[in-house]
This record gives C-alpha cells, sequence and structure tokens, in this order.
C-alpha cells in the first residue's frame, strides 16, 4: 500500500516506442511518480532498457532507467505492486491487456483500443475534468481508482484545446478542419523518407473518423455512468507532411451570437482551467497561446512552447461559410499523447487527495 507522501509506482507498457519513450523521459525524475518497470515485446524483453530502445529523443536516457531491464506484459502483471500503468501499446494489443491491469490499478492509455467505451473518460484536463466522475473511487487502501482513462488522438486534442473556450464562451454546432500532421505521429518506424519527403500524403488510416466522433465525446457530458456526446458536426481531412513534431490544424467554425472578432481573441487569451487552478507539475500556465492575426503558429518555431503543452493560435479571420476560421499548433508527441496522458494522471492523483498540487 502507497502512502499519500510516498512516490506512487507506475510501469510503462510499450516502453521502446517513441510514446513509449517520451513516458520514460517525462517520468524521469517526475516529483508524484517513481517509474519500476518497464515492458515490450517479447523481442526486447531481458534486455536493458538502453539495449533494447532505439533511442529517438533529443533528451538522453536517464542513467538508471537505461539500466533497467524490459520485461513482458506477463511479467510486469505477475510482478510487484503497481499504483498506475500508463500504455503506449498498440491498439490490438491493449484491446486485450489493458482492461486486466484496470481490475488491479489505474490505467492512463494513449492507444485508441478503448477510447469510445461508453464507461471510459477521454479525457483532455483543460477540457473535460469532470469526466473523471466515471471512475470508482479508490478502494481496499488503494492509492488511485481502479480503471481506465484514455488519451485521445493526437489531432483531437488539439483542436478541442482550440474549441473549449469557444465552446464555453459561445457555443457552436458545426466545425471544418484539415490537419497537417508531423511525421512522428506515425510512431517507428513511421514513414519511408521516399514517400514522404517532396510529398504531402492527403490520407492517415482512421485519423478523420477519429476526430469526428472524439470530439463530441470530449465535448460531452458525464451523466449516469457514462457520456452523453454534444451535438457538433465535425468535418475533417488529414495530410501526413513532412514534419517532425506539431500537428497544425486549419479550424472554421459556427460561433453562436456572432462575437466580436476581440471577444475571440480574448477567450483564448484568458482561458484557464482546473489544471492551471491546482499547479499540477505537467500543467502548462497558458493551455492557448492567441500568437496574434498576422503570426500563425508554426511547428518548428511554437511547438515546444508550455514545455510542448501549449496550443498556439493564429490567424483568426472571418470565414465566408461557417463565420471564423483560424490556424491551431499542437505538439503531437507531448500534449498529443505522453505529455497529456500524464497530465491526466496528475489530475487523477490530485482529485483523489493523494498529493496536494
Amino acid at each position: 500500500m502507497t502512502t499519500r507522501n510516498e512516490p506512487l509506482r507506475a510501469a510503462v507498457l510499450g516502453a521502446t516506442g517513441t510514446v513509449g519513450q517520451r513516458f520514460v523521459t517525462l517520468l524521469a525524475g517526475h516529483p508524484w511518480f517513481e517509474l519500476t518497470a518497464l515492458a515490450a515485446s517479447e523481442r526486447s524483453a531481458g534486455k536493458l532498457y538502453r539495449d533494447a530502445a532505439t533511442w529517438i529523443q533529443t533528451r538522453p536516457i536517464d542513467d538508471a532507467v537505461a539500466a533497467m531491464p524490459v520485461h513482458t506484459i506477463d511479467e510486469v502483471m505477475d510482478g510487484g505492486e503497481l499504483d498506475i500503468v500508463f500504455s503506449a501499446l498498440d491498439a490490438s494489443v491493449a484491446r486485450d491487456v489493458e482492461p486486466r491491469f484496470a481490475r488491479r490499478c489505474l490505467v492512463v492509455t494513449n492507444a485508441s483500443a478503448h477510447r469510445m467505451d461508453a464507461d471510459v473518460p477521454l479525457l483532455v484536463p483543460e477540457v473535460n475534468p469532470d469526466h473523471l466522475s466515471l471512475l470508482s473511487p479508490p478502494e481496499d487502501g488503494r492509492a488511485l481508482p481502479t480503471g481506465i482513462v484514455a488519451n485521445p488522438n493526437c489531432s483531437t486534442i488539439g483542436l478541442v484545446l482550440a474549441l473549449k473556450p469557444l465552446a464555453d464562451a459561445f457555443g457552436f454546432e458545426r466545425i471544418s478542419v484539415v490537419t497537417l500532421q508531423a511525421v512522428s505521429g506515425a510512431g517507428l518506424p513511421g514513414i519511408s523518407s521516399y514517400q514522404i519527403l517532396d510529398n504531402v500524403i492527403p490520407w492517415i488510416s482512421s485519423e478523420e473518423e477519429k476526430l469526428e466522433i472524439e470530439t463530441g465525446k470530449i465535448l460531452g457530458q458525464a451523466t449516469g455512468g457514462t457520456i452523453e456526446p454534444a451535438e457538433v458536426a465535425v468535418s475533417a481531412q488529414c495530410n501526413r507532411v513532412p514534419v517532425v513534431d506539431g500537428h497544425t490544424l486549419c479550424v472554421s467554425v459556427d460561433l453562436k451570437g456572432e462575437p466580436a472578432m476581440e471577444d475571440v481573441r480574448e477567450a483564448w487569451r484568458t482561458f484557464r482551467a482546473e489544471p492551471q487552478e491546482r499547479g499540477l507539475p505537467s500543467a502548462p500556465a497558458q493551455p492557448t497561446v492567441y500568437l496574434g492575426d498576422d503570426e500563425p503558429p508554426q511547428a518548428r518555431v511554437h511547438r515546444d512552447l508550455g514545455q510542448g503543452m501549449t496550443t498556439s493560435i493564429g490567424r483568426l479571420r472571418e470565414c465566408p461559410i461557417l463565420g471564423y476560421r483560424f490556424v491551431a499548433l499542437s505538439h503531437n508527441t507531448l500534449r498529443g499523447a505522453a505529455g497529456g496522458a500524464l497530465l491526466a494522471a496528475e489530475l487523477a492523483v490530485a482529485r483523489c487527495g493523494r498529493r496536494a498540487a
């Protein structure tokens, strides 16, 4: 049993992949979580992490983590007590594995397998923190609730962060979004250089469908142990572009009440939410930043704002079809993957009273 002031024991599943590496990097030295187990495929199991992972992060592997052994999923399942599991598994594996862990600890997952399950929070902490109410309170002296919290699709996260201030201030019913998505979103080994260099690939498997259905669930209401999706129509077109990190979104939206342009800008500038109020370790001071009408967000320049956790927005202008249009940018492997999942875990911990912010 973990007492209130002890670090919470954490494992990473799928630790050698792109998102798994991000989890490992962000957990190193985290004030609330202690990384105690790493799991990957049988091909990697039995090796030290430094030998199993093809490291692609700019920050070196923490020495202590580099010397940790990599286990199979079953070995971690049968091993020592855990408070929380961070999953970077492929969806086909996660579908069966994550519920097994969720019976004994909290699972925060970046996989898509359980995102649309009726009783699973699809969480963006600044947007729908109340969806954590779907989790049962901790029992039997556990540090955290059991169950699954899902991280949305990486593009959906950037979209709903840009939309949440507008939903609160004005409301809307229709959205059109065109994405320009970085190659890191394809994971390892990713897309061959011959395919992506000098090219734009105007299709990403299942990506448009995820944007179109996840947005309504995230913006919906938690009631009666399930989510009532928001009534919003989303039209998405997704493209893979030769950018390493950072998903760009070109958005048009039909805001209600015909607000003035300055009121729209002000909604983004003043937006704060529960993670900021609680001072959670991974929460950016500003979840949304409006750069300016003539300063569009650019991946290489703006993706690391707020340690990669801030969505940057620019180029607000009138849209002849839906009223207003703008450009947003979100870091897909930080806010859109491991960083967003870690922030979700921090919020769950804080709501349980396990840590004072």
